[in-house]
């Protein structure tokens, strides 16, 4: 859709990042949402709110009516605002502005306003830090294509989990802290992962065997899904490499940072920047 007059300078100030007035814009906008998240960090500091809550108070509504025009200045100025309103940023931005509203109905719905710090996302759009986004992007897919196995490991550790809580339940009882089976499955979760609250523990000496084989097994498989993604993120690595192709002489396997083929010299073509998310 092509935008004229003041819908489009408003979507070169507001999407845009390559103007002076669009680079400034994101930039003020990062240190509001800096400075909104620290007042909620600040206000929820008994002493502080009882010395400065009227200030907090209107600060608080100072930035909450900051981002909800902005929040409609880009619905007013996006090319399709449709697809903005659904997008990813587009959603946090109606959740940074929500919680101040629902404080109205829900008491302390205003401290989910630290959601706020996903819009800190943009600073990477705003800089050029694309490296990182495609090291994310990495990081992501390794974990997508491991889903199914990590799905299978947590499915066994829970099944394990229960049959253990299980038995604790048995051994110990309630005598011991051991209330119920899903408390006792608490128990074996926190001690499967090395944790240990020590808030319930095993009094009897078959308790503690137990106990004891559970945190041995906790130890053995600890390492498990992080073998399961180091695995996928080689694999992701190394399908990378591939795609980094030399056209000159068709050498692959290069870096994904490499400007320059090792073979013939020849420039690389720069990877295709990942598709803005705003619209």
């Amino acid at each position: 859709m092509a935008l004229t007059g003041t819908r489009k300078r408003l979507n070169e100030i507001i999407f845009g990042t390559d103007s002076p007035a669009g680079k400034n814009f994101d930039v003020f906008l990062i240190w509001a949402i800096l400075l909104s998240v620290a007042l909620v960090l600040f206000a929820s500091v008994e002493s502080l709110w009882v010395r400065f809550g009227e200030t907090f108070y209107v600060l608080e509504w100072f930035f909450t009516g900051l981002f909800t025009v902005e929040y409609l200045l880009r619905i007013y100025c996006a090319r399709d605002r449709r697809e903005y309103v659904t997008s990813f940023y587009g959603i946090v931005d109606l959740l940074a502005i929500l919680p101040s509203y629902l404080a109205l109905i829900f008491t302390g719905a205003t401290y989910l306003m630290v959601i706020r710090l996903l819009r800190v996302l943009r600073i990477f759009r705003v800089l050029k830090l694309v490296r990182y986004l495609r090291d994310a992007n990495l990081l992501v897919r390794s974990l997508w294509q491991a889903r199914r196995r990590i799905l299978v490991f947590y499915t066994s550790v829970l099944v394990i989990c229960i049959i253990f809580g299980s038995v604790m339940f048995i051994v110990e009882g309630p005598r011991h802290g051991f209330t119920s089976i899903p408390k006792s499955i608490y128990w074996t979760i926190v001690t499967i992962t090395t944790v240990g609250f020590g808030d319930i523990t095993p009094h009897t000496p078959l308790g503690q065997a137990i106990a004891s084989m559970t945190m041995l097994i906790g130890y053995s498989i600890i390492a498990v899904p992080t073998g399961i993604v180091t695995a996928e993120l080689a694999h992701e690595l190394g399908r990378e490499k591939q795609l980094a192709r030399c056209h000159n002489c068709g050498k692959s396997g290069h870096d994904a940072d490499a400007e320059y083929c090792k073979q013939c010299g020849y420039r690389l073509e720069d990877f295709e920047e990942p598709a803005d998310d705003d619209p």
